[in-house]
């Protein structure tokens, strides 16, 4: 039995998806300030209970006095079913983070495409008892590109892993006329062939392989914007200030 047992939010890694503040039953955050998680009291934690580390697709919820390192139990016995390791497989969430979603062509094209997929493989996901959510993200600044660890655009994460594998650019006019510099956007490499928006296939594909087959999490290395990215937002808020003098 652990002497202290509360958990500890890696604020990096949290994608602010309010899981974990709302799952608690026990009152150890603070619900007012979700879907930032704030650890408020920490004594009111069941001992060995992972119940918010299993719900977390990023991995961000650690324990203090984990003496059995990041592995959950199958259950801490304090009625608030947090047996959820076979129940957190079940979950599938989907984030889909861009730039644009007006003039980027591969941005609305992906979006479409994904979209599509999406009503395809559902009505099979749910039927199998997997619960699917996507959720779509622009990310605006880059403040909020660095905390969802954005590399590209666009991304699609499943259950907080890329699912694009490597990242390729080449030129995006569109992203380019938006921040008045030279930015690139994603491609997307499929049997051979390079794509500014992916096929079908390729995206159904990907999102069953995380389902069914995830790869082995690697270790996460330390996250820094892209200078490509970096320049897309100093040429907008240029763009923007330039837009806003009175001259």
């Amino acid at each position: 039995m652990a002497v202290k047992w509360y958990p500890v939010i890696d604020y990096v890694a949290c994608v602010e998806c309010g899981t974990c503040s709302n799952f608690c039953p026990h009152g150890v955050y603070d619900k007012s300030k979700s879907p930032t998680p704030v650890v408020v009291n920490p004594d009111s934690c069941i001992d060995h209970c992972h119940g918010c580390q299993n719900r977390c697709s990023v991995g961000a919820i650690s324990y203090v006095g984990d003496d059995a390192g990041s592995s959950a139990q199958s259950s801490c016995g304090c009625g608030c079913s947090c047996k959820a390791t076979e129940e957190s497989k079940k979950e599938v969430k989907i984030d889909y983070l861009y730039l644009d979603l007006k003039t980027c062509d591969r941005c609305v094209g992906t979006d479409q495409i994904l979209e599509e997929v999406l009503t395809l493989l559902r009505p099979a996901l749910e039927l199998a008892g997997y619960k699917v959510e996507l959720r779509k993200t622009e990310m605006t600044t880059a403040e909020l590109a660095e905390k969802y660890r954005f590399i590209s655009s666009p991304t699609i994460f499943v259950n907080g892993r890329d699912i694009c594998g490597e990242v390729q650019e080449n030129t995006c006019s569109c992203c380019g006329a938006i921040s008045g510099t030279d930015t690139n956007c994603r491609t997307f490499s499929y049997n051979g062939s390079v794509y500014e928006v992916p096929p079908k296939e390729m995206l159904a594909e990907a999102v069953l392989r995380e389902v069914f087959a995830p790869a082995q999490d690697s270790a996460r290395t330390e996250y820094r914007l892209p200078e490509n990215l970096r320049r897309f937002y100093d040429g907008k808020e240029t763009k923007k200030n330039a837009g806003s003098s009175c001259c």
